[in-house]
This record gives C-alpha cells, structure tokens and sequence, in this order.
C-alpha cells in the first residue's frame, strides 16, 4: 500500500528553521505526500517552493492550546489562506468544548469555516482528544457535523496519547462520510500508520513520514 498520498508531511516545532522547512518541502515533492503541514510563518515560502508541484500547503491556527479568541482564530485562518495556504488545521476551544458551551464553539466554527472555505481552502478541526471524554468527542463529532467542516482530526502532537486506533474508530463511527478524519500524534511506523486507515483515518498528520514509507 502507498501511504504517501495519506500523509501531511508535518514540521511544527517551536524553532523550526527555514532550511529545515525547504527540507520537508522536498520531500514532500519527492515522495509524493499529499501535503505539507507547517507553521503560518512559513506559508509564503513554501508556496514558492512548492508551485507547479500537486503538493498541497496546511498551517495551524490557534495552535497548540485552541484557547485564542475566535476573531484571532479567523484572521489567523484569513492571512495563512490568502498567503497561499491550502488547509487549515484548527484547534477548538477545548475550554469552551469541556464546558459545554456550544454557541460559543458553533460561532467560532461557522466562522472560521466560512472565511476558509469560501477562499477554497479546507478547513480541519482538531479536537485534542487526549485531553476529552467519550462524551466529550462525541459532542464535538455531532457540532463539526453540523458546521459542515471538512475534516476532524484527532490531536495537535503536543498531548498523549495522540491519534489511536479506538479514537479513529469512534470519530468514524460518528461522523457523516463527508466529514474525513486526520489521525495525528505518535505515528512513527508504517504498521500503526495503517491500522490507522484501517480504522477510518483518510490523512495522517506525520514527521516520521519518510521512514514511514520507506521501510
């Protein structure tokens, strides 16, 4: 199986260098992974590095903690779009989701999803599910449902446990078909990276992803 077509070739460490970021645009191009992941600073760069080729651009938004103010969160998601971004992977308000505080969530939502997706671009909500209860995801899946976003994914990789194959399932198991799933956090080998779409995953968010596809 070509995992490579799965992956978001992802760097979004706190120091990140700008040679390490033309590195992973490289080899994004070379093993043909569907997209890079990368800090909003970098956007414009890559793009330059990245044209004429099918590989797509995604950067974080209220990354990692999801607590910025949802006004914050759009204009982050507007200037990372119209710099060239692809796709947006956006944490949601993990305080507001715990305290159940849906209209503030079904704002920041339609919000953020409107001014992506109206440019073009694809709009990923990442939930933390480390840090929520059963409950709590399954609150999440039936609010993202009914925000029409394009993607839920499991974690920012800054919280254990990250993507699991039970969480993958349940996020499946709860979700429209047209809603796809991201599994992200701890992917390191090419046998969990596919049990992960085994389970319903349709990208995985990696670092590890060139000794992933070549072992």
């Amino acid at each position: 199986m070509n995992l490579a077509p799965y992956i978001d070739h992802t760097l979004l460490k706190a120091d990140a260098s700008e040679a390490e970021i033309k590195k992973l645009c490289d080899e994004a191009i070379e093993y043909g992974f569907f997209a890079v992941c990368i800090p909003p600073y970098f956007v414009r760069k890559s793009k330059l590095w990245l044209a004429d080729t099918p590989v797509k651009i995604a950067t974080v938004v209220g990354f990692p903690m999801g607590f910025s103010h949802t006004p914050a969160k759009v204009e982050e998601a507007r200037r990372a779009i119209d710099e060239g971004a692809n796709e947006i992977d956006m944490v949601i308000n993990i305080i507001a989701l715990k305290a159940n505080d849906m209209n503030y969530l079904r704002n920041e939502l339609t919000s953020a999803a409107t001014i992506t997706q109206l440019r073009g671009g694809k709009l990923k909500v990442i939930l933390e599910t480390g840090l929520l209860s059963k409950e709590e995801i399954l609150r999440a899946c039936k609010l993202c449902e009914e925000m029409t976003v394009d993607f839920v994914k499991t974690s920012t990789g800054h919280v254990q446990p990250g993507a699991t194959v039970e969480v993958v399932k349940l996020l499946r198991k709860n979700l429209p078909p047209g809603i796809k799933i991201k599994a992200s956090g701890g992917i390191h080998d090419k046998e969990f990276a596919m049990q992960l779409i085994e389970a319903g995953a349709d990208r995985l968010g990696c670092s590890a992803s060139v000794s992933i596809v070549t072992s």
